[in-house]
């Protein structure tokens, strides 16, 4: 009995063993599975991570051009209000000089031309659409038909 309680033993052995290697070549599928997942998942982080700059520099560029659009503006205002300033000042000058232009100048406006100034306060695009759409038509002074 001895060969066969050795035999069997030998047996049992060689079992433990293929489990063994079994279980071993499960463990390697999975880590294999496992390191396929995070290649993946590396790849696409790397993809959103390279079209998250690509993002960042084309916004980086419309930033600059929107800060340079500006500083034209800026200028643009400054020189307008330059010139305004200006024509204010000549205007005043010859008001001072000229006597039947300042006549002229201290008569109030006629009422089509008053009515052309007179606008109600516009909170927002609807009320200035809604304000132009509802607006009368201005009509030559001497017009009285209504066309």
């Amino acid at each position: 009995m001895s060969t066969l309680r050795q035999a069997l033993y030998g047996l049992a052995l060689l079992c433990a063993l293929g489990l063994l290697l079994w279980a071993q070549s499960e463990r390697i599928e999975i880590a294999d599975k496992n390191v396929e997942l995070a290649q993946g998942a590396t790849t696409a982080a790397l993809g959103r991570a390279t079209r998250s700059e690509a993002v960042a520099a084309l916004m980086t560029g419309a930033l600059v051009a929107e800060r340079k659009a500006q500083a034209a503006l800026r200028l643009l205002q400054n020189g307008l209000r330059k010139a305004l300033s200006d024509r204010k000042q000549t205007i005043e000058d010859l008001k001072r000089e000229n006597e039947e232009l300042r006549l002229w100048a201290d008569q109030p406006l006629p009422d089509a031309a008053r009515r052309l100034r007179d606008r109600p306060a516009i909170t927002g695009a609807a009320a200035y659409r809604d304000w132009l759409s509802g607006r009368r038509a201005v009509r030559p002074a001497g017009d009285a038909t209504a066309q």
